[in-house]
């Protein structure tokens, strides 16, 4: 008790010093008594309860010099946020943009400046209560962004997020992105991960999509966080009547990584469909469970996930598929494929469905092997290097998922990173 005690008041002078509400302040302290009770997450047929995800390390405030990172030259025309450990470093968001009302600032400023709109979704969608990690993020939370697109406002360009772990020291990052979409709104967000810096650390990632009524959020995250990070993420959409989201995901992390996405389907006609690529090289553990759960009638919920595993990596996806009871004509489908390119590589694709209802479509494919000997010979055979070959054979089955991807720019990126990644994994054998 004596250390609960010293933890709490610790968290109340961070608090204090960061400026925060009362409200908040209670929140996080409600948040340290459930990390007494709570237990970690479970993940099928994946452990990783011997990682460093909570590490001994009180709540500070740390300002990340701006000087160790490369400065993106600056372009009016680009909706863009860059955040820097704990440290924002710059917005750039369009007066004509401010003007519709949108709002684009770090988690602690919207939580002191808006309070209204704060307090009714932040940790709503993600509750602390659900294990021991999200009842450390809200305690021990340092970081993080806040997005909110009012009734009606339609953006055409996307609003960029570039996310930078400040490993130059021990300090974990615990980040949570809180964006809103109000009713009929339409907007595309990119976050891009990465680190700065080698120092061991941990980062605990949450995001929360708030899909109004007849809304449309197009999510995509390109995750490239570096080797000595251990990561746990868990992104969820609520996604009301008629709304629509789309996940699109670069999973190349180079650290240890396990994580949740969740979709929501609360109001009748929603629809999600939630898309992954993973890439594991070296002795990385990489686990993922991607879920959508059907509440809504006439709700379409999508899951395609393929993974390719090099040398004594490992990877595995759970998809999860759920229809509720009452759900009259949803839609359940989902893809989970595994590419083993190493044969002390180990990987599972594991589909899962949970029905409780009649009148519904749910279906599933899943698949885990090696690279099919007959594309390789056809490749090496007119001459390409086997090398190239295997690569041209991995773009080939990652095409299904990176063609789905709506944004141009994005694609690009995350082919730009899949090759650096697949070049160091073939290095590595």
């Amino acid at each position: 008790m004596t250390e609960l005690n010293s933890a709490k008041e610790q968290i109340i002078a961070a608090s204090k010093e960061n400026n925060e509400s009362q409200q908040l302040l209670d929140r996080r302290l409600t948040a340290r008594d459930l990390m007494e009770k709570l237990q970690l997450p479970r993940m099928q047929r994946f452990n990783f309860r011997n990682w460093p995800l909570i590490p001994d390390h009180p709540l500070t405030w740390l300002k990340s010099d701006p000087a160790l990172i490369e400065t993106p030259a600056s372009d009016d025309e680009v909706i863009k946020v860059t955040q820097f450990g704990q440290t924002l470093l710059h917005v750039n968001l369009p007066q004509t943009l401010k003007d519709q009302g949108i709002i684009l600032t770090d988690i602690f400023t919207a939580a002191r400046e808006y309070p209204e709109l704060f307090n009714k979704f932040f940790m709503t969608a993600i509750k602390p209560e659900e294990n021991l990690l999200t009842a450390y993020h809200l305690a021990y939370l340092n970081s993080g962004l806040f997005l909110y697109i009012p009734k009606n406002v339609e953006i055409e360009k996307p609003i960029e997020a570039e996310i930078i772990q400040d490993s130059t020291s021990n300090e974990p990052l615990i980040s949570h992105i809180l964006v809103i979409a109000d009713r009929g709104s339409r907007i595309k967000f990119i976050q891009h991960l990465t680190t700065v810096g080698d120092h061991e650390n941990t980062a605990n990632m949450m995001i929360e999509l708030m899909a109004q009524e007849n809304s449309e959020i197009d999510f995509s995250s390109l995750d490239e966080f570096g080797p000595h990070t251990h990561t746990y993420f868990k992104r969820r959409a609520d996604i009301g009547r008629d709304a629509h989201v789309e996940w699109a995901v670069g999973l190349m992390n180079n650290g240890n990584t396990v994580g949740d996405m969740d979709s929501e389907l609360l109001g009748d006609g929603g629809y999600a469909n939630s898309k992954m690529i993973a890439v594991t090289t070296r002795d990385q553990e990489v686990g993922v469970n991607n879920r959508v759960t059907n509440h809504g009638r006439h709700t379409t919920g999508l899951i395609n996930q393929r993974g390719v595993i090099l040398e004594k990596s490992e990877l595995i996806f759970n998809g999860i598929g759920q229809i509720i009871h009452g759900a009259h004509g949803a839609k359940a489908d989902q893809q989970n494929r595994v590419l083993i390119m190493s044969d002390q590589a180990r990987g599972d694709a594991n589909p899962i469905l949970l029905i409780d209802e009649n009148d519904v479509e749910a279906g599933h494919a899943a698949s885990v092997g090696p690279v099919d000997p007959h594309q390789m010979y056809y490749l090496m055979s007119r001459g390409i290097p086997r090398a190239q070959a295997e690569r041209m054979v991995i773009r080939g089955f990652l095409g299904a998922v990176l063609s789905a991807i709506p944004s141009k720019d994005v694609r690009n990126k995350l082919i730009t990173i899949l090759e650096r990644k697949l070049a160091d994994g073939q290095q590595y054998e």
